[in-house]
């Protein structure tokens, strides 16, 4: 694997840190590899699949070494849509290509509707949890509230369990979903005590805002950037999965079906294991079709 080089950028209210492997040979675009609370460690081993290109990781602000300096409670995918664009600007690299997972993929989208597309050549959004654009909108944004809500009223253990049951959902959420009790978090290994603590990015800062986001279809139709929706074949009926179907739908293109499920990328990274062969593999092939 290539040498990582960290660097960190001072954005407004926070401090980011973001990752560059210099390419070992080659001249194909550079790859920003972006999650969302996911952070760099998650694409360790996608990295290594790509050492003919310069690959940029980054922890989003608020996860990990990217601490937010502004004590806000929430983060919008704007603001993490900024952070892309400074540390881009930085790096000063073009093309480049992204590959943006879960929250990621919907912090890419919201980058190429703000219009700062001049350095991007192919965006890859896989799976975003795009609850707004669902047929099933009202439950899936209700339900997104009520584990936000969970979580602010009992803790990381309650709020963590109802999002896993969340996630794990196949088809329509219910009607009376965001109503029901969170499930036992010993069920999933998860701390049944509350420890007080209110900061966690996932289920406090990003829960809300990323679900909730709502896409500017045209502008996302119009940007000088090629746009592929992926799903992972193992995930079909999840939450994540349905909401880049619907995204394609509206932007009047196929989905493209990567290997495994939401996680397909990840090499034992944060304790799961997908195929990231097979994944690297086929987002090699699609972003090699720009």
């Amino acid at each position: 694997m290539t040498e990582r080089r960290t660097h960190t950028l001072e954005v407004p209210g926070a401090v980011l840190h973001y990752d560059v492997r210099e390419a070992r040979s080659g001249d194909r675009p550079a790859l920003l590899a972006i999650g969302s609370p996911m952070g760099a460690a998650g694409f360790d081993i996608l990295a290594g699949h790509f050492t003919d290109r310069t690959v940029i990781t980054y922890d989003p602000r608020g996860s990990e070494r990217s601490v937010r300096t502004d004590g806000a409670e929430r983060t919008t995918p704007q603001e993490h849509a900024d952070d892309l664009r400074r540390i881009l600007d930085v790096v000063g690299l073009a093309p480049v290509d992204v590959f943006a997972s879960s929250g990621g993929a919907v912090n890419a989208l919201v980058l190429v509707e703000s219009g700062a597309t001049e350095r991007l050549r192919t965006v890859v959004a896989h799976e975003p949890p795009a609850a707004d654009v669902l047929p099933d909108r009202t439950e899936a944004l209700a339900a997104s509230q009520a584990i936000h809500d969970i979580y602010l009223k009992d803790g990381m253990g309650a709020g963590m369990a109802k999002f896993i049951e969340l996630i794990s959902l196949r088809g329509p959420v219910p009607a009376d979903y965001a109503a029901r009790p969170a499930p036992d978090p010993a069920t999933f290994g998860l701390p049944t005590e509350d420890d007080g603590s209110r900061d966690d990015a996932l289920l406090g800062q990003n829960m809300v805002s990323s679900t909730h986001h709502r896409y500017d279809f045209e502008a996302l139709k119009t940007a000088p950037v090629r746009l592929v929706l992926a799903a992972g074949a193992d995930s079909e009926g999840e939450l994540a999965y349905r909401g880049a179907v619907a995204i394609a739908e509206r932007l009047g293109v196929a989905p493209v079906i990567f290997p495994d499920g939401h996680g397909g990328f990840l090499g034992g990274e944060y304790g799961q294991t997908g195929k990231p062969d097979e994944f690297a593999a086929k987002l090699r092939e699609v972003l090699d079709e720009g």
